[in-house]
């Protein structure tokens, strides 16, 4: 697999998180097939009976990133490179009407939100991203040529190329923590309790708990792409409901660079652009 990766990186180049996306005729038809047809059907099943979801409440986060370390160390992820962060954000409350400018600071945690009707799988010319029937979305390593199509696809900006693996990247719910009884690392390492994870299907379980307990103010990111996403916000801004408003309030200078991803989210924070 690594000498089948080597070819098709030599003739594409390395693709990064904000590669330009490559025209779909463009795939070595040759190098995709072989990568189906050289490593077995992995065990795509899951938990079966279950659909996991993730209610985050905005009103307990205090943008410790907590979140951010736990997963880092949990999952190993390359130095610069995150399966999830919190973002936060200073955002103007006035209508214009008065001279006094009120603002108020938000946090906003992303993620992956293992939507059922996920873009990403749908791009995928190998079929190394893939939906478990328990609902979370994982990506196969072993067939992964690291074409970035899913990168691109993806309207929550959760998803990169590793640049250890050289393989498509992000949040799995730490779906081996999950098999093993345990929290996701991110959940357990939240301080202020504001991420919780469980099973939708449980009546009985905290999320569906929490989400009876808020109807009115349950919300999701980008609900006009019709994703079906499986990240629930309570206490969520309607700004950020569609698209991010205000200015970063604070933000790691070394993650600020001249790559394409960085200009992306640099555009995307200051002047109200689709995230």
């Amino acid at each position: 697999m690594d000498s089948l990766k080597r070819r098709f990186l030599s003739q594409f180049g390395k693709v990064s998180a904000g590669a330009a996306l490559i025209p779909i005729t463009g795939i070595n038809t040759a190098v995709a097939s072989t990568a189906i047809r050289n490593n077995n059907q992995p065990d795509r099943k899951g938990e079966v009976g279950k659909r996991y979801a993730m209610a985050i409440d905005l009103r307990k986060c205090v943008g410790c990133q907590a979140c951010t370390v736990g997963c880092s160390v949990e999952n190993q992820a390359p130095i610069g490179q995150f399966r999830t962060t919190v973002k936060q954000y200073e955002v103007s409350l006035d209508d214009g009407s008065t001279a006094q400018q009120e603002v108020k600071s938000f946090m906003l945690p992303r993620l992956c939100n293992h939507c059922d009707n996920a873009p990403c799988i749908k791009v995928c010319p190998v079929q190394a991203t893939f939906q478990r029937e328990d609902g979370i979305v994982i990506v196969d390593n072993e067939r992964c040529v690291a074409c970035a199509y899913c990168v691109q696809a993806c309207p929550y900006d959760a998803r990169f190329i590793n640049n250890d693996t050289l393989t498509a990247d992000k949040c799995t719910f730490c779906a081996h923590r999950l098999e093993d009884g345990l929290l996701p690392a991110c959940v357990e390492t939240c301080v202020g309790g504001a991420r919780v994870i469980g099973d939708l299907k449980d009546p009985n379980s905290e999320i569906n708990r929490l989400l009876n307990e808020n109807q009115d103010d349950i919300k999701v990111l980008k609900p006009e792409q019709n994703t079906n996403p499986h990240v629930f916000y309570i206490g969520m801004n309607e700004r950020f409901v569609s698209h991010i408003e205000g200015q970063p309030a604070i933000y790691d200078p070394a993650a600020i660079d001249n790559s394409p991803s960085s200009k992306q989210e640099l555009a995307i924070a200051t002047q109200g652009e689709t995230a």
